[in-house]
């Protein structure tokens, strides 16, 4: 098809080689826009995490050391700021208070798709090792709270098992773990449960494929449960001295690097993870992917250059390709290579619901490819 031979980078997205190296069929239609600051008040002069969203878009949840200048300190709160419809402003974030923040590290909040149930990471005392995950209920979300829960040793360790993420539908819980076993500093693993009324099940490594020799944390698996986003690090020493961590995961740039990997189907393995490119990834600290529920922003945090204190908050757009053609509009043309693929797997127009697709050319990919009718696309660089 004539239409596949373009002469231009359709892709910006530097992971598109490495998917096909790899052996996959290729998702890479996408790309990010330029990451941009978290508006106010959310960022300050000191550190935020970023946690999560909610499935609404009206709350999200950060974490920060107390004093909020000082990432080695050993108490972090977890905060929530909220707005009331998602055209409206951030709140001035608010600390979750003394039923869940501890005197020790409170972090790493990830929230239910139902908003009911809030999974975090602590080093409160009384726990299974030096951190441990919990879990607080609500029973609406109007209501406060309540008093966490230790998931139990079947999930924690004498180590550090922390950076937990619930999937949409509240049966799969991933998590980073430095116990024994693993392949490198880190590991990523995955518990599994029947429903949301059984207790989860021993969790299992993800595998070489995505863990590495080095460290990888903060994994955000899609709604879809088609992309897993997380974090690539070289372990830091106590001494803050990047000599005393441990090896660099391959093709990284900078301290922490965040990382993607796809799989055509929930039952299908990972493929080989890719970078997220230098528009994402620096020479400083970059880690913390957090998905928006509908996939059209990926939340982080860096302390690269141009922000407010020493870590902040920063946001990417998602874009799907739609200028399928690289004409350089969006019109008719694209939607006859749409309909002339119905039916089959054809990446470069598997656009939609999400902006990686879903395995399928449908009416999903033309509702996308019809939000963004008649524009004009830029033209990307040319080849070398």
């Amino acid at each position: 098809m004539e239409w596949l031979n373009c002469a231009k980078i359709r892709l910006v997205l530097v992971v598109f080689v490495a998917i096909v190296l790899s052996g996959r069929k290729a998702k890479a239609d996408f790309t990010f826009g330029e990451p941009k600051m978290l508006e106010d008040p959310v960022n300050s002069t000191g550190i935020e995490y970023f946690n999560c969203t909610s499935a609404d878009g009206l709350e999200i949840y950060i974490e920060s050391p107390i004093p909020i200048n000082d990432i080695r300190s050993l108490d972090w709160d977890l905060y929530v700021s909220t707005r009331a419809t998602t055209n409206d402003p951030w709140s001035v974030p608010t600390n979750l208070g003394s039923t869940i923040n501890s005197s020790y590290i409170d972090g790493d909040a990830c929230l239910s798709s139902d908003g009911l149930e809030l999974y975090f990471a602590s080093k409160r005392s009384d726990g299974y090792g030096n951190q441990d995950i919990w879990v607080t209920t609500r029973p609406t979300k109007g209501d406060d709270w309540g008093i966490p829960m230790n998931l139990g040793p079947i999930i924690n360790t004498s180590g550090n098992d922390m950076t937990p993420w619930i999937t949409w539908d509240g049966l799969e819980l991933y998590f980073s773990s430095h116990r024994s076993g693993g392949y490198g500093d880190w590991d990523i693993l995955v518990s599994k449960r029947a429903s949301t009324d059984e207790p989860w099940q021993t969790p299992v490594n993800l595998g070489q494929v995505v863990n590495s020799a080095a460290g990888e944390y903060y994994p955000c698996l899609s709604p879809d449960g088609l992309v897993l986003f997380f974090s690539g690090f070289d372990f830091i020493g106590d001494n803050g001295d990047d000599s005393a961590a441990g090896p660099w995961r391959f093709g990284g740039r900078g301290r922490s690097d965040m990382w993607m990997t796809w799989r055509n189907s929930t039952g299908d393995p990972w493929g080989t993870p890719v970078n997220l490119g230098p528009e994402m990834n620096t020479a400083y600290y970059d880690c913390q992917p957090r998905l928006s529920p509908d996939g059209s922003t990926l939340f982080f945090t860096s302390n690269r250059p141009g922000g407010y204190g020493l870590q902040d908050i920063w946001q990417a757009e998602i874009i799907p390709i739609v200028d399928i053609n690289c004409d350089g509009i969006v019109d008719a043309a694209d939607m006859c290579i749409v309909v002339e693929c119905w039916g089959t797997d054809e990446p470069l127009c598997d656009i939609g619901p999400m902006p990686w697709g879903d395995g399928v050319v449908d009416v999903e990919d033309l509702i996308v490819l019809a939000e963004h009718l008649f524009e004009e696309v830029p033209p990307a660089e040319e080849v070398e």
